[in-house]
């Protein structure tokens, strides 16, 4: 159809279903870690040093996968595009690893792990590697080769759960057999280190296997000219991405400095992280719409019909997102055994964190104005203002409140970037949505979810298929809500 919107919808759920199993088989790997590793506050350190890999990543890959997506789909020669972003990527990671490792133990000093450098210089080479990466699984996308880019997604999933169970599970059992095994193999007491030993050979084996995505851009030309253009285009987006990761990641980061000592910390943030991993269904879905979505939008940027199209996509995740977080908080009783009961007491952020994800996803859809008129400065700013907002409120909040302060920090950071985008989008570059059945379907997802929520037998099963019911009448409300354009989207879907 002239949208593009069942190449969207298809896209989406490829990489939907990539990020479901994947995630999911991944996400199984919290609990174990939960029931394997002694307390919450080792538990601590992995949500802790994974919290700093997200914002250092944000920052080496320097924007060049959106820039990638951006200039691809206008310059003539493609192969001297990727090209260009790959040998500025190159240059960065090898200056990080060197540095990482000259510097290693001052960083491993500064982020509260002196007596484990090695886990500092694990997550050195495993950033390095997983940016590295980033250009050609983008260029994948790019030529929408959705099932090779889910291909090796999965190949590190399954490698990295090999080497988890083989170092946690498999050498400790041996061990007790009283097999001896050699030190470099097995060293007793390692811990959390073999957690980001098997991180550190799951990526290596990866990038090996990725290495031929790279052809195009080793046989491409580098560009000055381009590479002048790429600076001044994904400059904002490094700052925009910063903020942006900094502000999901902030609690897990500064939990740990704002205890009142560093082991405390460390079982607050493992708490806080061990509930996240409940409202993971949620952060599939944000993801995979994600994926779908860059290619999408710069597909469209010429398009006589783009306003239309980046209406539908707006709708299309709000009523997924809504529909997913209702599902999710309908059946808690099961989710939460996600985490042990000493873990219960940070369930309170979960339906919190969800909401904070839906309201991304629409910022994240209303950013579209500042991306294709090349307008990245403001996309900085607004994460900016949401850092500030963020950082204000944990500093403020989390000594008195402890880690529900966080994400009440997100949820105040998201809505203002999700009204400062929608404000200066409406000025600089106006796209019509449909404003007033959003804010509509928002209300009555809400209403339900307070509704089901007092809706408990004490029984998880009984409770469960209760709150269930309610979807029914839920779905009734929601779905008329569809603007005809959504209905017609689907119905053409239907013949297609």
């Amino acid at each position: 159809m002239g949208t593009g919107m069942k190449g969207l919808a298809k896209d989406t759920v490829i990489y939907g279903l990539t990020n479901i199993v994947s995630k999911f088989l991944n996400w199984l790997l919290a609990p174990f870690y939960i029931r394997v590793l002694a307390d919450a506050a080792e538990y601590g350190i992995v949500t802790n040093l994974y919290a700093w890999v997200s914002v250092v990543l944000v920052v080496l890959t320097l924007g060049l996968e959106t820039g990638l997506f951006r200039f691809l789909g206008t310059e003539e020669d493609k192969s001297s595009v990727y090209a260009t972003c790959l040998r500025i990527l190159s240059a960065t990671c090898g200056i990080f690893v060197l540095a990482g490792f000259v510097f290693l133990d001052d960083i491993s000093a500064a982020v509260g792990y002196p007596a484990h450098p090695w886990y500092v210089g694990m997550f050195v080479v495993i950033v390095a590697l997983d940016a590295l990466m980033s250009l050609p699984f983008a260029y994948l996308r790019f030529e929408k080769k959705a099932l090779k880019f889910a291909g090796f997604k999965f190949l590190f999933v399954l490698l990295n759960i090999f080497f988890n169970l083989f170092f946690l599970v498999f050498l400790p059992y041996l061990s007790r057999q009283g097999v001896t095994m050699p030190g470099w193999l097995y060293i007793p007491g390692f811990g959390v280190g073999y957690i980001f030993l098997s991180n550190l050979l799951a990526s290596t084996i990866e990038f090996l296997c990725i290495l031929p995505v790279l052809k195009p851009a080793l046989e491409g030309a580098f560009s000055g000219v381009l590479f002048r253009r790429l600076v001044s285009y994904c400059l904002p987006l490094v700052l925009l991405g910063l903020a942006g990761n900094f502000n999901k990641m902030a609690g897990q980061i500064l939990i740990p400095l704002l205890a009142p000592d560093h082991e405390t910390g460390l079982e607050m943030v493992g708490i806080f992280g061990g509930n996240l991993k409940i409202s993971v269904i949620m952060v599939m879905f944000l993801q995979a719409f994600r994926f779908a979505y860059d290619p999408f939008v710069f597909s469209k940027m010429k398009s006589v019909d783009a306003d239309k199209a980046y209406r539908l996509a707006m709708n299309y995740f709000v009523f997924a997102g809504c529909l997913i977080f209702v599902f999710v908080m309908y059946w808690m009783p099961l989710f939460r055994h996600v985490v042990r009961p000493d873990y219960y007491s940070g369930l309170a952020i979960v339906p919190i964190m969800m909401a904070s994800e839906v309201l991304f996803g629409i910022y994240y859809n209303l950013s579209i104005w500042y991306k294709v008129s090349d307008r990245t400065q403001f996309g900085a700013l607004f994460s900016l203002i949401g850092l500030a907002v963020t950082v204000a409120i944990i500093l403020w909040g989390v000594p008195r409140y402890g880690i529900i302060a966080c994400a009440w920090a997100a949820i105040a950071c998201n809505g203002i970037m999700l009204l400062l985008s929608y404000t200066l989008g409406r000025k600089y570059h106006p796209i019509r949505y449909n404003e007033g059945r959003i804010l509509l379907s928002l209300a009555v997802t809400a209403a339900f979810y307070f509704g089901g929520m007092l809706v408990d037998f004490g029984d998880g099963a009984v409770t469960i298929v209760a709150r269930t019911l309610l979807i029914i009448p839920y779905l009734a409300l929601m779905i008329p809500l569809l603007t005809p354009e959504m209905k017609t989207l689907l119905l053409s879907l239907r013949r297609n």
